[in-house]
């Protein structure tokens, strides 16, 4: 089935809606969500709403949260999200380093007590059109291994910066730190597909290609995935997350991140509160001219694009590219949704009376 953005956007606000949530941030946290869809971050998109649906339901998140920031720098910030969404308080947050960055050049914002944020380029985003440079980090709960373990310690705790340029599309890097995101495996099973050797390993520590086997005790491996392939760099890359998004903010880090599926519930005994973020703004007028660093970033896109090529059908692709392509397009033709994702949207279509 293929949506209009606009329509999928509607309901989807509407859902939020229906759980409680206030019209401006059901908007607000519809918009991160048709983002990731508008973009071909399929497994972040309207895929996840009735996962959100059912965290309000067991009231592990805040449908009026009383976000306040707890500690405070000129350039710096700790936010307290209360228990909100997180597709709300990451906003919050990065529009507090936003006008931080206007007074000092750079404001940065550690965020507690939060729940899963969408995609991080969403948040970074935010930064571009102030001329400036966004950063958003998350970590999450454990399903991937440190390097040399069969335990699930850490996220897949992403990393997204988004810089601006001219003439070009803007350089957005946006990545988990372990081999694959969590929702390429869902995306996988609900086509009946295998994943690439390397992703997963099963409870035993056996390589599988079975995505299903996290669902029974699987573990997704870091970025680089085993030991000769440099796995340990995306365990340190994950550990970068973990500690600027929780142990800094105060929220949990480690194998406490609260689980994202309502059937789980968070550890007891938790160090810290709720899930963790980190999210940046660095004014780009506060290292040189905007128009030079424009300029100078449309010539360094240029010059990687015009790279040599291995293979002359296969071109080089920047960071962001394919998913600015993916935006223009399904603004255009519509969202594509796989039949249970669909089938999911009308239970909860049933189950609230909002009509799809």
């Amino acid at each position: 089935m293929i949506i209009d953005a606009n329509r999928l956007k509607k309901f989807t606000a509407n859902i939020f809606m229906a759980c409680g949530i206030n019209e401006n941030e059901a908007l607000q946290a519809a918009d991160v969500l048709i983002r990731a869809d508008l973009r071909g971050i399929d497994s972040h998109g309207v895929a996840r709403l009735s996962g959100y649906v059912r965290l309000i339901e067991k009231n592990r998140v805040n449908i009026k949260p009383d976000m306040k920031i707890i500690h405070e720098t000129p350039a710096t910030a700790t936010l307290d999200a209360d228990l909100g969404l997180g597709l709300i308080s990451a906003q919050t947050g990065m529009q507090i380093a936003i006008q931080k960055a206007k007074q000092c050049g750079t404001g940065m914002v550690a965020i507690q007590n939060s729940n899963h944020f969408g995609i991080a380029a969403y948040h970074a985003m935010l930064a571009l059109e102030h001329d400036m440079i966004g950063m958003a980090l998350t970590n999450a709960s454990p399903l991937v291994a440190p390097t040399h373990s069969k335990q699930r310690m850490l996220g897949t705790n992403p990393i997204c910066y988004a810089f601006p340029a001219g003439k070009y599309q803007p350089l957005v890097v946006d990545l988990a730190t372990s081999t694959a995101a969590n929702g390429k495996l869902e995306i996988a099973q609900r086509a009946g597909k295998t994943v690439p050797k390397g992703w997963i390993i099963d409870k035993d520590g056996k390589d599988t290609n079975d995505p299903s086997a996290l669902q029974s005790g699987g573990i997704l491996l870091p970025l680089g995935s085993g030991d000769s392939m440099a796995g340990h760099k995306g365990f340190g890359l994950s550990a970068i997350v973990d500690v600027l998004s929780a142990v800094l903010s105060g929220a949990n880090y480690g194998p406490w991140v609260p689980p994202f599926v309502a059937f789980l519930d968070p550890i007891e005994n938790q160090p810290g509160r709720g899930i963790g973020h980190f999210v940046a703004a660095m004014r780009v007028d506060a290292f040189r001219k905007v128009d030079e660093f424009k300029n100078h970033m449309d010539n360094w896109i240029a010059t990687f694009k015009q790279a040599a090529r291995v293979d002359e059908n296969i071109p080089v692709i920047i960071p962001g590219e394919p998913e600015f392509e993916q935006e223009k397009l399904r603004s255009v033709q519509g969202i594509p949704l796989n039949s249970k994702v669909v089938e999911d949207l009308q239970s909860l279509s049933l189950q609230l009376g909002i009509p799809l």
